[in-house]
Order: C-alpha cells, then sequence, then structure tokens
C-alpha cells in the first residue's frame, strides 16, 4: 500500500498535488507519505499479534528525524549502525532502551556512549568485539548487554551487495562456531548475554531463505536460552518492497508486462511463514524492518531539462543525479518513472539520466516509457529507503529538500541545502 495515485489528472501523495510542490519548492526534492508509514508499521506489528515481539526500525533506511518521530510515536524501537544514528533516535524523543547497535566496526567513542545511553542491546559481529566492549564497560564500572550476529550461510539470492547472510560476507559469527563464542562470552565479567541475532540480507522477495535461516537459528537461539537466559532473538529486517507503481487508478499498461518478474512478498505471507517456529522459541522475537517501512512512503522529483536524440538513443536529461539517488548506479536498483501529469498513452524506449560527469549516473536505460518532454516533471517511486541517506554532495550539488505530507498539508521537513551550506565550513579555514 502506499498512497501516490493520479487525481484529476495529476500525481498526488495523499491530497497533495506534486506538481504544486515542484513547482514550490523546486526539484530534486524527496517527497514522503505519513500516511504510508504509519500504514506499513501498523500492518507488520499487526500480522505479528500472535507472537511476542518488537520492531526495531532501521535507522539507516531513512533518518530524518520527522520520520524517526512518526514512528517513535507508533511505539517502535530502533536498529541503529552508528552513535550518530543513536543521536538522531534521541533527538526525535525514542527510547534509548529500545535501540540495538549493530554495525561490524563499532569505536570506543560510540561503544562508551551507547552504555552511557543505557541501550537495550549491542549486537556484536564478532568475538573481538565482545572482548573490546567488555573492556570499555569495565573501564566505565558498566556492565553492557551484548547479543552475538550470527552468520547462518543461508543465500538470501539477493543483490551481492546486500546479502548478508553468506559465510564470505563480513558480517556475524559462523554459526558452527557460535556456541564456543557464547560460552567464552559468558566469561566476560562486564557482559550481559541478551539474546541473539541474524539477518541474511536486504530486499527479499522470495520468503524460503529466511524459513531455512529461521528453521536453521531458532534451535540455536533455545539452547542459548536454557544455558544463559537470553531474553530475545532478532530475525532481522530484509523484508522487499515492489518497486512499481500500484497506482490507485490501475497500473498502466507499461507496467503489467513486468509484473509477473516483480511479484511482492506480503507481509501476511512474511508472519504466516515465521511465526510457527518463532513461537516455539519461548523468545521475544525482534525485527528490523527498514526498506519495508519507508520504501514505498517516498518519491523523488525531477524536472526534465532536455530531450537529446543520438542515433542508437534517446536521452531523457533531468535535474536530479546519482547523488541525490545512487542506488540505480550501486545496486542496479529498479525505480518505476511516472510523469507527474497522468499518461495518455504514447510512450517511447529513452534512457532517463542525470547531470553528473559518470556513466554511471542513469536512472533507467532502454525502458519504455510515458512521454514527458522539457520542463515537465517526473517521480522516481519508491524513493523512500536509501534514498536521501545516501545522497552526497558530489560534483559539488547540494543536497535536495525533504517533504513531508500528512493528508492535505505538507511541510519542509530538511532546507534545500545550498552552496553558501556546502562551503561554510571550508571557507573558515581559509
Amino acid at each position: 500500500m502506499h498512497s501516490f495515485h493520479y487525481q484529476n489528472g495529476s500525481l498526488h501523495c495523499e491530497d497533495v498535488d506534486l506538481a504544486g510542490l515542484a513547482d514550490e519548492h523546486g526539484t530534486p526534492a524527496y517527497v514522503y507519505s505519513a500516511t504510508t508509514i504509519r500504514d506499513h508499521y501498523r500492518r507488520l506489528d499487526q500480522a505479528l499479534a500472535g507472537l511476542d515481539h518488537g520492531i526495531e526500525y532501521a535507522v539507516k533506511a531513512n533518518s530524518n528525524l520527522s520520520v524517526l518521530k512518526l514512528l517513535v510515536d507508533e511505539g517502535s524501537g530502533f536498529d541503529i549502525v552508528s552513535g550518530g544514528e543513536l543521536r538522531r533516535v534521541i533527538e526525535a524523543g525514542g527510547d534509548p532502551g529500545k535501540c540495538t547497535f549493530a554495525g561490524v566496526g563499532k569505536t570506543r567513542e560510540e561503544i562508551e556512549y551507547a552504555i552511557e545511553k543505557q541501550i537495550y542491546c549491542f549486537n556484536a559481529e564478532s568475538e573481538e568485539e565482545v572482548v573490546f566492549i567488555d573492556q570499555v564497560a569495565g573501564e566505565m564500572g558498566k556492565v553492557a548487554p551484548v547479543a552475538f550476529r550470527v552468520n547462518p550461510n543461508v543465500d538470501a539470492k539477493t543483490h551481492k551487495y546486500i546479502s548478508t547472510g553468506k559465510s564470505e560476507n563480513k558480517f556475524g559469527v559462523d554459526f558452527e562456531v557460535i556456541d564456543a563464542a557464547y560460552e567464552r562470552a559468558s566469561k566476560l565479567v562486564n557482559i550481559s548475554l541478551r539474546g541473539l541475532q541474524m539477518h541474511i540480507g536486504s530486499q527479499l522477495t522470495s520468503l524460503q531463505p529466511l524459513i531455512e535461516a529461521v528453521e536453521k537459528v531458532t534451535p540455536l537461539a533455545v539452547r542459548l536460552k536454557e544455558a544463559y537466559g537470553i531474553e530475545f532473538f532478532s530475525i532481522g529486517g530484509g523484508v522487499g518492497i515492489v518497486y512499481d507503481p500500484a497506482l490507485e487508478s490501475g497500473k498502466p499498461d507499461w507496467w503489467a508486462a513486468q509484473e509477473e518478474e516483480h511479484k511482492p512478498l506480503t507481509i501476511e505471507q512474511y508472519a504466516e511463514g515465521v511465526m510457527p517456529v518463532l513461537k516455539e522459541s519461548g523468545l521475544k522475537i525482534l525485527l528490523e524492518p527498514g526498506r519495508y517501512i519507508v520504501g514505498n512512503a517516498g518519491v523523488l522529483l525531477t524536472r526534465c531539462l532536455y530531450e537529446k536524440k543520438g542515433s542508437a538513443k534517446t536521452f531523457r536529461i533531468v535535474d536530479a543525479g546519482m547523488n541525490d539517488l545512487i542506488r540505480p548506479a550501486l545496486y542496479e536498483g529498479h525505480h518505476e518513472i511516472v510523469p507527474l501529469n497522468e499518461p495518455t498513452g504514447s510512450s517511447s524506449s529513452v534512457d532517463v539520466v542525470g547531470p553528473v560527469c559518470e556513466t554511471g549516473d542513469f536512472f533507467c536505460q532502454s525502458r519504455e516509457l510515458p512521454d514527458f518532454v522539457p520542463g515537465e516533471a517526473i517521480a522516481l517511486l519508491s524513493a523512500g529507503a536509501y534514498g536521501f541517506v545516501m545522497a552526497s554532495n558530489y560534483n559539488s550539488r547540494g543536497l535536495p529538500v525533504e517533504i513531508l505530507v500528512e493528508g492535505a498539508e505538507a511541510r519542509v521537513i530538511r532546507p534545500r541545502q545550498t552552496i553558501e551550506d556546502i562551503l561554510a565550513s571550508e571557507k573558515a579555514a581559509l
């Protein structure tokens, strides 16, 4: 579900005309639907109602304070991967005691900050990390709560850059040695073993790899509960979204041909698949969704600057670039592209490219798209996750404006960055 639809011939986010936002605030611009974010959180929570569970939203997917505040108000916990993300959660009113701290390279400063703020648990990626946390906690006169991340060596069958559950990935402790790791950690004076965590990868569109991992790791979690009294088993995040328009007025003809290869994994299928095994564990089950909550809640608005017709291809050049949305260049990520004016039926095969001086600066290649002309604004759909958070100032381009829509109200939740903003700290050093 999402709240982007054509109304009176113009694409809307909830009750707000996106063409009007593009005119008022300029492009590129990220626009998020508050209703969609809340709906996705609630659907996941309700689907797991028969299970003792907690939702830890993955802050790295979209860390804007206003987005985090929506989830704080829903009662969400948070999965963080840096001290900066913990600070963001606190600034948004979140409870550090509902935060789990993941990531393979936590620094002393981050560990000290997290212990001081009394986070719920560190999800540790190695025995060496746990020894270091024990040392830091001891120096502070504290006991730090820790869970190991186990690597179940299960192929998530997703893009190689977002697969994390294989033995060749940098994440977690190998399944074959995890029991021994817990045994050694149990002897550390300043460590409290609180749980077990796993995560096999992002953008899962098939349930089978997750079921395989859950069935493999749940008996381990039960053993650890009996041996060390752990409280929770986190099965990670990774539920994929479908990067398609799914507009309320009906899917356009140009989508139908691709639909079979982009079928969604519904949250109901996800819950039905994992709940039977997890219920038997007797542990609280934590989930770490990111993309599922915010991915389809956002779009990137951009305006067509030129059309360039070559001997082999037609290029539509837009004012957003790979510095604004890097997913297509980095992950070969797919985003549906639609005009803000409802398509009339005519289409053509084009490359939609940005202004950045890189061959990889494109949003699609040789794709049949509804026609749009220079001066017209378009929307890149499903851009709410791993969009703005991965944006950069490459080519000295300012970061886009971010806008949150609630019903008929649209408000700027981060202003557009100017060149003066970019240069300010450097000019001070001249």
